[in-house]
């Protein structure tokens, strides 16, 4: 039987203030608390409490076997904790019900496995821990931030452990295949590939409620009647999107949520389809192919590439001095220099940088606080300025170099010596005395 395998992506970004250059070694807190609290409780109300609720119903009822999978970053979970607590007790009722899995990802939504093996896993660790402690499930699949693959990317998550990957199925990778059926690793058949069809899953995303579409209105009824038109032998849609497609992306008034209620129905009582969750859909089938990936991709933009993050000389050199940074951090362990470093990493850092203006505008300014790609990096950099700083005076502060940790063990050794040879003395010379 066929399979359909939705997916939705949870993220919000944790969004910087106007930093200016008079603020840098004056000022270290680098957060707009406002806007990230008025954002998160904007988008819970809109989409997150109202999707979960009809979620919950629909997982809840024996009539549709329906089943649904999430990732949700480090970052955004952190903000549920601090301003919406209620949406994570919506996601664990979902998990309550054992038809929902939670993927593993990079915890800040960051772009590390492009840049240092060690921090993507560190990261990846770290995600994966919260995840089973909030929702009671160690993860078995991965998502990198964006669906960013290549060959090398699936060989270090395999090594990690992980059975399977989410990804693009990018057409300049796929060439006459179909996304529609589940891939291996080019370099360790192991590790599985689900690729998203991008056609289906943003018709929904982006199409649903553009009255100039052809397709316009999209109802569940002929979205499942796209779905009968594929290949009988194909075994796998996968429907890849934000979760943010239901209530905020796509408004209440488009006829979201009627979608989401619906289309368990309809796929049910239309089609010869079931839900699958990733890691059934990769115990399940079997790869067709190796997905031979030796460039990186991604799932944005027309281009499917990582033009949108490290597309110009500005994201470069911004991503370039943030993990130089990372040796020094490391050596100096403060807690608070490494979670600020962590949450700059966020890639959404480097998206507000990019400046494709033409076939994908709409997208990059959504949500953008800054007026252009030059204010973002300014802004950016200027928080990566007092972090260096900070970062100096603490290693100025103490006895961190090579040279100077030698002398005070050198110094500590002199001592004990001392002493030790002034105990043998003192040994023998009581000795003597008896």
């Amino acid at each position: 039987m066929k399979s359909v395998c939705l997916y939705f992506q949870i993220h919000q970004p944790l969004r910087l203030k106007r930093y200016r250059f008079f603020d840098i070694g004056n000022n270290h807190y680098y957060y707009d608390d406002y806007t990230n609290e008025s954002i998160m409780r904007k988008i819970a109300d809109e989409c997150y409490l109202p999707a979960n609720k009809i979620i919950l119903e629909l997982l809840k009822s024996e009539k549709y076997n329906f089943k649904i999978s999430f990732s949700i970053t480090g970052l955004a979970l952190e903000q549920f904790e601090l301003y919406a607590p209620e949406v994570i007790d919506s996601f664990k009722a979902l998990a309550k019900t054992g038809k929902v899995e939670f993927l593993s990802e990079t915890y800040s939504h960051s772009l590390v496995s492009l840049r240092n093996k060690d921090e993507f896993i560190g990261q990846v660790k770290e995600h994966s821990h919260k995840i089973e402690a909030l929702f009671g499930a160690k993860p078995t699949i991965f998502r990198n931030t964006e669906l960013i693959y290549s060959d090398g990317i699936g060989q270090m998550v395999a090594d990690m452990g992980y059975k399977g990957i989410l990804t693009e199925g990018a057409k300049h990778i796929l060439g006459w295949k179909s996304p529609n059926y589940l891939y291996c690793n080019a370099i360790n058949p192991k590790l599985k590939i689900l690729m998203r069809n991008y056609n289906l899953s943003d018709d929904i995303a982006f199409r649903f409620s553009n009255e100039d579409w052809k397709n316009w209105p999209l109802t569940s009824g002929k979205f499942v009647s796209w779905l009968n038109e594929f290949d009988e032998k194909e075994d796998v849609v996968n429907i890849f999107m934000d979760y943010e497609t239901f209530g905020e992306h796509q408004k209440k008034e488009s006829g979201i949520f009627e979608f989401l209620k619906n289309f368990p129905k309809d796929l049910s009582a239309k089609s010869k389809y079931k839900f699958a969750l990733p890691s059934e859909v990769v115990d399940e089938y079997q790869p067709i192919a190796q997905a031979h990936v030796p460039n990186v991709i991604s799932w944005a933009d027309e281009e499917r590439d990582l033009s949108a993050w490290l597309g110009n000389s500005l994201q470069n050199e911004a991503f370039d001095k943030l993990y130089e940074l990372r040796e020094d951090l490391l050596a100096l362990n403060d807690e608070r220099l490494l979670k600020d470093w962590k949450y700059l990493q966020g890639s959404d850092h480097f998206y507000y940088m990019c400046t494709k203006f033409f076939s994908d505008g709409d997208v990059h300014s959504y949500f953008n606080p800054y007026n252009s790609p030059y204010d973002a990096f300014i802004n950016y950099m200027n928080v990566l300025s007092d972090l260096q700083l900070r970062i100096n005076k603490l290693k100025d502060s103490n006895p961190e170099s090579t040279e100077d940790l030698k002398k005070e063990i050198s110094k500590k050794n002199a001592i004990i010596a001392h002493y030790k040879e002034r105990l043998e003395e003192l040994d023998e010379h009581f000795s003597e005395a008896d």
